[in-house]
Parts: C-alpha cells; structure tokens; sequence
C-alpha cells in the first residue's frame, strides 16, 4: 500500500511473523522518473528474509520496460504491474486501474513486460473491470496469452474501490481458466474470511493489505489454522506493543525528526488499527498532535489483557462487505 508498506512496516511485520512473500510500493513509471531510492530501500535492505517483489505503476511501454530493466539488477523475486489501484488521482492518468478502460494497451503491455523480465518472474495485480464485472472475461483473455507467472485480483471494480463484497465468483473463474497461480484479495480482514476466501475460490494464496496494517498477527494465524496448530491469540495489550514498535521502526528513518509530523504518519496507521474498537478511540486518536497524546490515547484504550477485537466493523469505509465470508 503506497506510503504505507514502507522499510520501516516491512521491518515491524517481520517481527510478528510476516508474510511469505512481500510486494514494494509502486515505483511511478514515466518518461522523466527515476527508481526512487526510498522504495528501492525496502528491495536492497530487505528486512523481512523473504523474497519480495518490485511493483510498478505506469503506462508507457517503453518506460516500463526501462524501469524493468534496470530492477532487474536488484535482488528482487519478480516484477508486478499494477492495474488494479483505485485512486482518482492515478486512474485518471491511465494508469493502475484506469488501464482497465483500455485492453490493447494492456495487450501491449504485458506482452513488452513479459519479453523485458525473461526468466525472472513477471506478475500483474489487478481488479476485475473499471465499471463493471462483465469487462472481467475480456480481461482473463489477454492475462492468458502473456505467460505471466502469477496473477493476483482484488475482486472488485475500481469504481467499488473497498465499498462492497468482493465478487469471488470472478476470482474462481480465474483460477479455473489461468495456466498460472491466482491470488485472491480484497475483504481479508482476520483469518476466518482469509480461509473462507481460499476456499470458495481455490485461489493459490491470498494478498492482504489492509488487514495485515490492522492485525500483523493474520499470517501466522492463517499458517497455523491452515496446518492445524494453535492460533495466536491477540490482546490489546499487544497491539499497543506493536504500535510502540511501528512508531520506533518509522522514527528511525527519518533524519529530520519532527515529533507533529511524525505524528501524524503514524495516523496513517492508526485509522486501520482502530476499527472495530471503542469509536471515541478514532475520534481521539484524529486529534492528537504530540507523541505524549498519542501513547496516552493508545494506553487508555489498549493497556489491559483484554483479548483485541478479532473484526473490524462493517459500517467502516475502511472495512466493507466482510460479512460475505463469515
């Protein structure tokens, strides 16, 4: 997630078990970008011991390949395009999934991408149509004539952006027609709609975002429920510990340090990590400007034994239509 999954986050999901495999922020192709080395960063000091792949937003040909090309010279476990995010200010520019209006460029894309990457693996994130589901057959058509390595479908248009259901019959008829493995994401909240989402869709594995920035517990949880071995309890107690350490994490790399500033990124977390609490703990924590306010706000509401909150709650704009999968 773009200015959220950064080295820092990478380092603290590591700490609490973390993903098997990870995915950077996007790196923004165009005809004057460079790799930023910020991202770059979380390739070439990779915390995590697991292999991750580099992710790229964009829409000119040439310049995906360029920028390929030259991440491929990095210790990187694949290559993803992005056509699948939702942002207004990007899917206006064709890129992400505004690239969903415009299937020959896709066509185009994927086939100059799979060529560029050769043997290392090319992967493409998507969501299943801009307007409409119905747009998702066409879609299918040319992912398999790409011989991409892996597919992944939030399960969802770019105009639902998180507001629904997914539509996880779209993700079954995916699985059943691609030549390669497909990952299902979207509504993957804790690890019983994790496992109902595998399930009803045979998907290979899951991606998961938002659910991981809430509850960085929900790997483990899901190996252990999926191997038959205990499942981690969370308490708030441990969240607020977690907290602590994403704060550490995200100060350590600044070197201008400014206390209100760093604050307020921390929100950027908070605003997920708070759904399906007490409401006054959003309300509060949105108004807090020092270091001080925020730990106080986070001890009143998390400093006990009391198990945390296994779901969000569904009248969130952040958490929506989970409920299909309990």
């Amino acid at each position: 997630m773009q200015d959220v999954t950064d080295l820092p986050f990478l380092r603290t999901m590591a700490a609490f078990g973390g993903a098997d495999v990870y995915v950077t922020e996007y790196f923004r192709v165009h005809i004057h970008s460079r790799i930023e080395p910020y991202i770059l960063r979380s390739i070439t000091e990779n915390p995590t011991d697991r292999p991750i792949i580099a992710q790229m937003i964009g829409q000119d040909a040439d310049e995906l390949v360029r920028t390929a090309l030259e991440l491929k010279k990095h210790p990187i476990a694949g290559v993803d395009l992005n056509l699948g995010c939702p942002a207004p200010v990007v899917y206006r520019k064709n890129a992400g999934g505004g690239l969903l209006r415009k299937p020959d460029q896709i066509d185009t894309l994927l086939g100059r991408l799979r060529e560029a990457c050769g043997e290392l693996p090319f992967t493409v994130k998507t969501r299943i149509g801009f307007e409409s589901e119905d747009e998702f057959e066409s879609l299918l058509h040319i992912f398999k004539k790409h011989a991409i390595d892996l597919l992944t479908i939030h399960g969802r248009t770019v105009k639902e952006r998180y507001q629904t259901p997914v539509h996880d019959d779209w993700v079954r008829r995916a699985v059943e027609q691609m030549p390669c493995p497909v990952i299902a994401n979207g509504n993957v909240v804790n690890c019983q709609t994790g496992l109902a989402y595998l399930k009803c869709t045979q998907a290979a594995g899951l991606m998961i975002g938002r659910g991981a920035i809430r509850n960085p517990w929900i790997f483990e949880q899901i190996r252990a429920s999926l191997s038959d071995a205990p499942s981690p309890m969370v308490t708030k107690r441990m969240v607020l510990n977690y907290i602590e350490r994403l704060f550490e994490e995200t100060a350590a790399v600044i070197s201008d340090f400014v206390e209100n500033k760093h604050v307020q990124k921390m929100k950027k977390y908070l605003v997920y990590i708070v759904q399906g609490y007490d409401a006054g703990f959003e309300h509060d924590i949105r108004r807090v400007k020092t270091k001080a306010e925020f730990f106080a706000i986070c001890r009143h509401y998390l400093d006990s034994h009391d198990p945390a909150p296994d779901l969000p709650s569904e009248n969130s704009k952040l958490f929506c239509g989970f409920s299909q999968f309990l």
